[in-house]
């Protein structure tokens, strides 16, 4: 068999193409299956299958895109009730594909419907674990756990990590290859390894999941620290579970304007450099200068899935590239306009004299917009105010007014983000962004 990983950087996403016989098979798909027909016209072999292993909550899948413009049929547990055609891929169930069968275990934890596919050829054995087994890591069990009894669903998923961790993989060869849909950077683990594939042997010897064997710890481990949850996390598995638009068809409805003016909530795209030199007022720069740029969990994080926006890009070209990535996680439908910086004043954001910062901090109100977890790791200003980026929407009225406001991160693109939220909602205050220089303070 011949098996392709496909990486997503900003999402840290794997999804993989398994050839065999001229016959291909598809695991996870990303929102635009482009790629994947790519690689099956560069290797002369009909899509014949496409699996989820489970509905996602940080992306948009491409499987019903796929089924639609292949014909290939779409492979998952029957536990997801799924809204769209498909066959149920449960333990039991087999898919031949050339050389290379094709079944199912069914591992809960991360979701209640997580299956793992496990890949039969002679001797070799390779296993795509979705967001049940990553590299030093397993899912996390709280991104299905709405409603009132969240907690118990989170200890249950929890619970069910255990079991599947240790008894699903018993029957598998250490040599038996591991290949996770998430990587490093994923807000699907807390602790996940940079690198993009493993071996069960060294999962065993490794991975602190398989290393617990007392389910009270395991458990306590896995529910702790967990990071934040993006706003868009269970939007995601909602159209997961029904399937979606084309991505052509989603993105082709919005409209595009040169010199547009805006009203409403604003995001701008544009480098940080470039929104500070001047902007539409009430902006927010969420940036996607760059193709390693985290625009779309900061985009699902800040704005809400029920919210309409609006988008600033530096120029024409750069359309296709954020319709694509705002389509990555859904957000099409609620993305009103598109446009390039109208003809009028713009606002601009003063820096900050770096010096006198370092001089007189008690003249500056410090809110530090990192995670709980790493503030609790250690603070770099004693008398910051710790607002989680996440939550700074919601609680920017809690930030004095009276001394110029510096916000910070940890690396800068988070802090520009916070001071242009701190800067729309506290008008009549002073703000700056520390941004790259808080790698000074150190």
């Amino acid at each position: 068999m011949k098996i392709k990983q496909f990486e997503y950087k900003p999402l840290a996403h794997y999804s993989y193409a398994v050839i065999s016989n001229g016959d291909m098979v598809i695991i996870d798909p990303e929102r635009n299956p482009e790629v994947y027909y790519e690689f099956a016209q560069a290797n002369k072999a009909k899509i014949v299958a496409v699996i989820e292993t489970h509905p996602h909550a940080d992306f948009v899948s491409s499987h019903l895109q796929i089924h639609k413009e292949t014909g290939a049929t779409i492979y998952n547990s029957e536990k997801l009730d799924a809204f769209y055609p498909h066959t149920n891929f449960d333990e039991g169930d087999v898919i031949p594909v050339g050389n290379v069968n094709f079944t199912a275990l069914n591992t809960p934890g991360h979701s209640p419907d997580s299956i793992t596919v496990v890949a039969n050829e002679g001797d070799k054995t390779v296993l795509f674990t979705g967001d049940t087994l990553f590299v030093g890591d397993v899912g996390r069990p709280d991104l299905r756990s709405d409603g009132d009894n969240k907690k118990q669903k989170q200890q249950e998923l929890a619970e069910a990590m255990y079991d599947t961790i240790h008894s699903k993989f018993n029957e598998l060869a250490d040599d038996a290859v591991v290949y996770p849909a998430h990587g490093a950077g994923s807000l699907c683990g807390k602790g996940m390894s940079d690198a993009s594939s493993s071996t069960l042997g060294d999962e065993r010897k490794e991975n602190w999941a398989f290393k617990t064997t007392d389910k009270k710890v395991f458990v306590k481990e896995l529910v702790e620290s967990q990071p934040f949850i993006p706003s868009y996390f269970g939007y995601n598995v909602d159209v997961n579970k029904r399937g979606t638009d084309t991505v052509r068809k989603a993105i082709a409805k919005v409209d595009f304007k040169m010199n547009g003016n805006l009203r409403g909530l604003i995001v701008d795209s544009r480098e940080e450099g470039e929104f500070k030199t001047g902007h539409l007022k009430g902006s927010i720069n969420i940036q996607a200068a760059s193709a390693s740029a985290k625009f779309e969990t900061w985009l699902g994080t800040l704005i809400k899935p029920e919210e309409k926006f609006s988008l600033v890009i530096a120029q024409p070209k750069d359309l296709e590239m954020i319709l694509e990535r705002v389509a990555k996680i859904g957000y099409e439908s609620q993305l009103r306009k598109v446009v390039t910086l109208p003809r009028v004043k713009l606002k601009e954001t003063s820096l900050l004299d770096l010096k006198d910062f370092k001089n007189n901090p008690k003249d500056y109100t410090i809110v530090d917009i990192r995670n709980k977890s790493e503030v609790e790791e250690g603070k770099l200003f004693k008398s910051a105010i710790s607002i989680p980026l996440p939550t700074l929407r919601a609680e920017v009225n809690k930030i004095p007014t009276d001394k110029p406001i510096v916000v910070h991160c940890s690396g800068g693109y988070r802090s520009a983000a916070g001071s242009s939220i701190i800067e729309k909602h506290l008008d009549s205050a002073k703000v700056y962004d520390l941004s790259e220089h808080v790698k000074e303070f150190k």
